[in-house]
């Protein structure tokens, strides 16, 4: 590596753009457990007028070179939001965020996140939390336990070398985020199976899969749980409608009905588990390139989509039940319908749910229930400016 030195400068125009997403290939491309995600998913992640995102954030992407070669890149962004929510759960006015960092090394690393702090001050703000890229619900956190094997689909993987360098950058972690996996194969434990035989005796509860010719329905069903659910926990940040329809979209090809629950009470949708087949496993295969012929490969495995991991991405159960039995219940029946359909449809050995976060009493109660064990840890740091 040169000795000259690095600079950093905000993206401008279509060629730096496309420098911002190359750099992130190029600088992982030798460990082993990163999945390179497709191109068109990344460009489109940063494109204002295509992720709503931007319809409620300020930003600026900045590269850092030395000499002629780009050596890193992050992300200063503000969520409006996010400036919102109270500060005692985790955001609130004066907040920024940067994220999307890749460093070549740590002079790198530290230039460029104290560039993204001198904008994110330049904005008014007096506190950062990172990373996070770029929203909360998105790729929050940095991975500092659990590099050995590869992330499952929209989940974050990092070089272990960053950790030291944010640290060293003058952060302390705000919040830990945990990843829990598991056997599939096997039945949940008898007391598991018990609750979840009961529920299927009691005539008030219904588990039925989503049906994805009502999709505007369904999604609906499943934001109005979510913010209800999750709107007391660690940065939450609502769901826009917008927001709602472009992940609905997104994530379309992914969603099969037999691995998505919504549980009702008295025919009233209460709670719901989303899974989706880990679509990580063939994007490695093919290098993360549609072309010449990877389209034709990710076309084949989304018609059928085998695959040894599943990940539950999101769960919630409404604000009124969840310090009551019944919670818990409807997790469990929807974990077990949701597991069987995994293993006989789709030849899963494994699932993965998570993030959860280290504080969330509950999930990681029933997590521990049915016999998971803590696979990845994430922390989402933070930091005075």
């Amino acid at each position: 590596m040169s000795a000259s030195k690095v600079s950093v400068a905000p993206v401008s125009g279509k060629r730096d753009l496309n420098a911002f997403v190359d750099v992130h290939y190029r600088l992982n491309q030798g460990d082993p457990n990163f999945v390179p995600q497709l191109r068109s998913e990344l460009v489109e992640l940063l494109t204002p007028g295509k992720n709503p995102f931007f319809e409620h954030a300020r930003h600026q992407f900045f590269l850092a070179r030395r000499g002629d070669q780009v050596v890193g890149r992050i992300s200063a962004h503000i969520d409006e939001l996010a400036l919102t929510q109270p500060a005692e759960k985790g955001f609130g006015p004066g907040t920024g965020q940067w994220g999307l960092l890749e460093a070549a090394d740590k002079e790198t690393a530290q230039a460029l996140i104290a560039t993204a702090e001198d904008w994110l001050r330049g904005q008014g703000m007096s506190r950062v939390l990172a990373p996070i890229s770029m929203s909360v619900w998105e790729e929050p956190g940095l991975l500092v336990r659990g590099h050995d094997h590869p992330p499952t689909v929209m989940m974050g993987h990092h070089n272990p070398a960053y950790q030291g360098w944010i640290e060293g950058a003058g952060y302390t972690p705000a919040k830990k985020l945990f990843t829990y996996e598991l056997d599939i194969t096997s039945e949940f434990p008898p007391l598991i199976q018990r609750i979840v035989a009961a529920g299927e005796n009691n005539p008030r509860i219904r588990i039925r899969p989503v049906e994805v010719k009502h999709f505007a329905r369904e999604a609906a069903i499943v934001i109005d749980i979510l913010n209800d659910a999750w709107s007391d926990n660690w940065g939450f940040v609502p769901f826009t409608d917008k927001e709602a329809e472009y992940g609905g979209k997104k994530m379309t090809p992914l969603i099969r009905e037999d691995l998505n629950m919504v549980a009702e009470l008295d025919g009233k949708p209460v709670a719901f588990m989303l899974t989706w087949a880990n679509a990580n496993e063939p994007i490695k295969e093919i290098g993360g390139k549609l072309l010449p012929f990877g389209w034709v490969k990710m076309l084949l495995w989304l018609r059928n989509p085998k695959c040894n991991t599943m990940r539950v991405p999101l769960m919630g159960v409404k604000k009124e039940f969840q310090n009551s039995r019944l919670a818990s219940q409807l997790a469990f029946m929807m974990i077990e319908y949701i597991r069987r359909s995994a293993v006989k449809n789709y030849g899963a050995t494994r699932g993965e749910i998570g993030w959860i976060l280290e504080d969330n009493k509950g999930m990681i109660a029933i997590a521990d229930a049915i016999g998971s064990r803590v696979n990845k840890e994430y922390v989402i740091y933070e930091k005075t400016l």
